[in-house]
């Protein structure tokens, strides 16, 4: 049997993070995965080139039942204490758009940057490895392993959610939680393309691959960023982020051409060229097809000369004030990340522990804390990594 001071099980940003703070306080320290290679999702984030951080990473960017958990983890590793590494090691980067910010050149750069930082610190990286059964062993824990067993006084669940299951993601670490006792909030899909009725995708099906600068809204919530037309509904940037408020039976309102007044841009038209295709017109301010099919759809007059304002005003509505209800989301298998998880009251904002058993230690997305895109998740995991790091 093997003696550890801190075992972590996920190889992921959240659990080498805490590996290798934990191993710099000079604790002996082992990092699992049952995957063949460590921080899969680091590698294949931001499109090859891993969306790190955001410069405006706040609390106001995360969602959870506890809005103000996350407050003592961000603040204590911030988003400037990561870019702080991150040049440190050389990495150029750059931002993106919306305090985004990516490497110049590839994500394998971060991977190599934890694996690095491990290293210098003495911790052993055990891959291929599988956690059979974990339980309690007077004030420690004992673990089966799929190559044998080990021993460690502090343990880190960093196992990540179920989102992208064909790269391993599983609900390890929501069993494990509630087999210790701890409540978990309901976990569901979140960042996720979402999906529509046959009839409406049936009829917009000529657009996918469409892309347009929207501001997408449900409830009280929006965001103004692109949007894109698929094969299955819809998904972009707006679309991902309000995923993540959406529920079930819920409307969604778009608008396609937020800050003009279509109505009025039309009327100017009519105006000064009667003889124009209404399709022609609204092609001025949006892709041909999109302009196209609203033309169709909508149903009115060839010509702007014979669209009254009544007809305008439908165009316009249809444009900025179009409002659906999704059929649902595309689930786990395309969702970035998982909304829900363990439930905050049960942990130490400032030290991840479990209140209830102590020494266990619950970090990353297994948490009931999920961030916008846009860099806001891996701050999440340096963030809660390094707290649970400092006192593991």
């Amino acid at each position: 049997m093997e003696q550890f001071d801190v075992v972590v099980i996920g190889a992921g940003a959240a659990g080498m993070m805490c590996a290798a703070e934990a191993g710099k306080r000079g604790r002996s320290v082992l990092i699992l995965d049952h995957a063949a290679k460590p921080g899969e999702k680091i590698r294949i984030s931001g499109g090859g080139r891993c969306n790190f951080t955001n410069l405006h990473a706040a609390p106001a960017n995360y969602i959870s039942q506890n809005p103000g958990f996350c407050i003592s983890a961000l603040r204590r590793y911030t988003q400037a204490d990561f870019i702080a590494l991150v040049e440190r090691y050389g990495i150029a980067y750059h931002e993106k758009t919306l305090g985004q910010l990516f490497c110049d050149g590839s994500s394998r750069q971060i991977v190599d940057l934890l694996l690095n930082e491990m290293k210098q610190a003495g911790v052993t990286l055990r891959l291929q490895t599988s956690a059979t059964q974990v339980e309690r062993a007077g004030d420690g824990f004992r673990l089966t392993l799929s190559n044998g067993v080990a021993q460690c006084r502090s343990l880190v669940v960093a196992t990540g959610g179920k989102s992208i299951p064909k790269m391993g993601a599983t609900g390890f670490g929501y069993d494990l939680a509630q087999r210790f006792g701890l409540n978990v909030v309901e976990t569901r899909p979140a960042l996720v393309p979402l999906t529509l009725e046959p009839v409406m995708l049936e009829r917009l099906t000529p657009l996918a691959g469409v892309s347009v600068d929207a501001v997408v809204s449900c409830g009280k919530t929006r965001f103004s960023e692109a949007m894109l037309f698929t094969h299955r509904g819809l998904s972009g940037p707006s679309i991902l982020q309000i995923s993540s408020y959406w529920r079930e039976g819920a409307e969604i309102a778009v608008s396609m051409l937020p800050g003009v007044n279509l109505f009025e841009e039309l009327r100017a038209a009519r105006a000064r060229n009667g003889r124009q295709a209404l399709q022609t017109a609204l092609s001025a301010f949006l892709p041909k097809r999109l302009a196209q099919l609203i033309a169709e759809t909508e149903k009115g007059p060839a010509n702007l000369a014979d669209c009254s304002d009544k007809v305008l005003r439908r165009i316009d509505e249809a444009v900025n004030q179009w409002r659906f209800k999704p059929a649902g989301s595309e689930g786990y298998r395309t969702a970035e990340v998982t909304l829900g998880g363990v439930d905050t009251r049960e942990l130490d904002s400032r030290t991840m522990e479990a209140k209830s058993v102590p020494g266990l230690y619950i970090i990353g997305e297994v948490v009931d804390v999920t961030g916008w895109l846009g860099g806001y998740n891996f701050q999440w995991a340096w963030s809660s990594g390094w707290c649970a790091g400092q006192a593991a």
